[in-house]
């Protein structure tokens, strides 16, 4: 009878989280892991790699550098690698460009052997106290069987539509601009809706194409277009300690704290919402008519399908005067951000998941989910147990170290437990002697 090979741990999904975790766990001794993803290399959102765009963390935010500055698989290590080190340190910006990033962590998935591409997950069960993984292979459409003691799911979020937008020709999602970026702008109108940062580089894109004819609006039901949040006693606020306060807030209370922090993670660069005002004031100079309609407190009602004259009709409530407004637009552009589907193939282990009254995961401040408290990790899940730092670049290593010390049953990477100088709720901190440094008994 053959053997068969069984993996400390599994990995569903290869982006930049699970990416980091492979990372970081490959030179760990005595641990064995696998990663898979169905796509056919690692590609991070190709349709707004806008050739300007730069990534909202510093260039520390990498997939290693905050569990282990000393790992080859560093952004400065790949920058000196491709002799690009030098021209880094003159262009003095920590925030580094977005098509860099997705070639960085493209030069670390070609150097990890833990990390296979083109293999779709399609089932999960729980024999004989291990994992079984099915697999297919995207070309060979051959299935493949795995066994792990452990799982990390990280297969990311899904762009978002609101269910009340129907899918009609000329209605596309952010994700898709740069597939569609040469219709948009030989289109005549077009209709940005939403107020992140997707949006507004968007916006800034296509804003040349209106001297050339093209009539660009956009529109936000928030109140204003406001910048993301990020002085630097804001910026605490990413912190473990602060991910303790969070976590252990009533369920009801942290959901109603999340709707009150949409400035902390889902607005504009500053720089950018800067940079579109001088370009708007640079066009209006010789005071020609600016083809530009930007307009808050708009929140859109219902998209009707194109007519005649090939535009879409577009229906708002103005929502502070609860007045309607109507608009025009031949194609137009959705940035209403992604969200967490829960793959199919959970459902082989729905035994094994723990879950809220709601039927939302039960994530652990461990980030486990499942009945033992140490077999199933996920990433990029726990917004509503962990905080508006979920999908934050820059707390990837911290949680893929907590999660490879859960592993190894030890620390392998160092975790801060405490790292602001400003305290959250009524608890005094406590000083660890032995690991130097202050923390909350609630802490993980």
């Amino acid at each position: 009878m053959q053997m068969k090979t069984t993996y400390s741990l599994i990995g569903v999904g290869i982006g930049p989280f699970n990416l980091g975790l492979a990372a970081l766990i490959e030179p760990v001794a005595g641990v064995s892991a696998l990663f898979f993803d169905q796509s056919e290399s690692f590609d991070w959102h190709p349709g707004l790699m806008l050739p300007n765009a730069t990534l909202q963390v510093p260039f520390m935010a990498d997939l290693v550098t905050l569990a282990d500055p000393t790992s080859k698989y560093s952004f400065l290590n790949f920058a000196k690698q491709t002799g690009r080190l030098y021209p880094f340190y003159i262009r003095e910006n920590f925030n580094i460009l977005r098509k860099e990033y997705n070639l960085y962590c493209q030069w670390v998935a070609k150097q990890l052997s833990n990390c296979r591409f083109g293999y779709e997950v399609t089932d999960i069960r729980f024999v004989n106290e291990l994992y079984e993984v099915t697999v297919r292979h995207s070309k060979s459409n051959k299935p493949e069987t795995f066994y792990a003691q452990r799982l990390a799911l990280g297969t990311g979020t899904q762009p978002y539509i609101p269910a009340f937008i129907e899918q009609l020709p000329g209605v596309i999602h952010t994700s898709q601009y740069l597939l569609y970026k040469d219709q948009l702008q030989n289109s005549g109108s077009v209709a940005v809706i939403g107020s992140g940062q997707s949006a507004a580089e968007i916006f800034q894109d296509l804003l040349p194409a209106t001297q050339q004819g093209l009539q660009l609006s956009w529109f936000t039901r928030s109140p204003r277009f406001y910048p993301m949040e990020y002085s630097k006693l804001t910026l605490e606020l990413t912190s473990p300690e602060y991910v303790d306060y969070f976590y252990n807030l009533p369920e009801e209370r942290r959901r109603k704290l999340l709707t009150k922090q949409n400035s902390l993670y889902k607005g504009i660069n500053y720089d950018l919402i800067n940079n579109i005002f001088d370009q708007l004031y640079e066009m209006s100079v010789d005071n020609a008519p600016l083809r530009v309609n930007i307009r808050s407190n708009m929140r859109l009602d219902q998209i009707l399908p194109a007519n005649e004259a090939n535009t879409c009709d577009l229906l708002f409530t103005e929502t502070e005067q609860q007045e309607p407004y109507r608009c025009q637009a031949n194609y137009v552009v959705l940035a209403t951000g992604y969200k967490y589907r829960e793959p199919a193939f959970l459902q082989g282990i729905a035994e094994r998941i723990n879950r809220q009254p709601d039927g939302l995961l039960q994530v652990q401040r461990d980030y486990t989910i499942d009945v033992n408290n140490g077999e199933i990790f996920v990433l990029n899940v726990e917004l509503h147990t962990h905080g508006f730092v979920t999908p934050d670049l820059g707390m990837g290593a911290y949680r893929n170290a907590h999660i490879i010390n859960k592993v190894c049953g030890g620390e392998v990477y160092k975790v801060e437990k405490r790292i602001a100088f400003q305290n959250f709720g009524t608890e005094e901190p406590r000083f660890d002697y032995a690991q130097g440094s202050y923390y909350l008994k609630t802490q993980l």
